[in-house]
């Protein structure tokens, strides 16, 4: 069985989200699971492997990089637990990892059966509703940062990044990563990053205030897309 601290965060998830007590028993009593531990520098699964388990991170963190048509390698995000990951993969026709995952921070990760998960959604209606939430959800963030990494150029990188993200009716974008995060969700570096925003800044095409964005001339950051 797991060890309750390393359950502590579990429920806190999307996928468990509005779990009763009861629920949350019935959970850990009918999953079927294994609890693996990894070292930072590990390579834990490859871009190409097959997905047969639901893998949620209980600790640590990872990095995810995708290898594009040339070989190279493309930084696509960082994983920070507690969350799952490549969720609609488990049961997808072709159920291969779309990624690496390499531990940044030492990971304490859970995996359970697809077996088992099925088996849930059978009977728990709510924990269905929730995996097909989460599987949209991160549907959803891939194809971002995918199309995200086909315009070239930082500028265009993170003028698309602002259109894609700007709260409808407004010309207003809440920025939900810092810019190291936005530096790796771009793959690029973060002084690159800081340069290429004063720039627009300076040529009065956005405004920025903490982490909120004004977006000062939207035809004209159109018209560099």
């Amino acid at each position: 069985m797991i060890e309750l601290d390393e359950l502590k965060d579990i429920f806190t998830i999307p996928l468990f989200r509005n779990f009763t007590g009861k629920m949350q028993e019935e959970v850990l009593e009918r999953l079927e699971y294994r609890i693996d531990h990894y070292r930072k520098g590990e390579v834990i699964i490859r871009q190409g492997t097959v997905c047969n388990y639901l893998h949620i991170l209980l600790k640590g963190k990872l990095y995810v990089d995708v290898l594009d048509v040339s070989g190279g390698k493309v930084r696509v995000e960082t994983i920070r637990a507690p969350r799952t990951f490549a969720t609609p993969h488990i049961f997808a026709q072709r159920n291969l990892f779309p990624a690496t995952f390499t531990v940044i921070e030492d990971v304490t990760l859970l995996r359970a059966t697809k077996e088992s998960v099925f088996a849930l959604m059978n009977s728990m209606p709510l924990f269905l509703q929730n995996f097909l939430c989460v599987s949209t959800s991160c549907n959803k963030c891939t194809m971002t940062r995918l199309r995200v990494l086909t315009f070239r150029g930082i500028r265009n990188r993170f003028i698309y990044y602002l259109f894609d993200n700007v709260q409808e009716g407004t010309d207003v974008v809440e920025l939900e990563h810092n810019q190291v995060q936005l530096a790796e969700y771009f793959g690029v570096t973060r002084p690159a990053l800081a340069k290429e925003i004063r720039k627009l800044v300076e040529e009065g095409l956005i405004s920025i205030s903490n982490r909120k964005v004004k977006i000062l001339d939207r035809h004209a950051l159109s018209c560099m897309l």
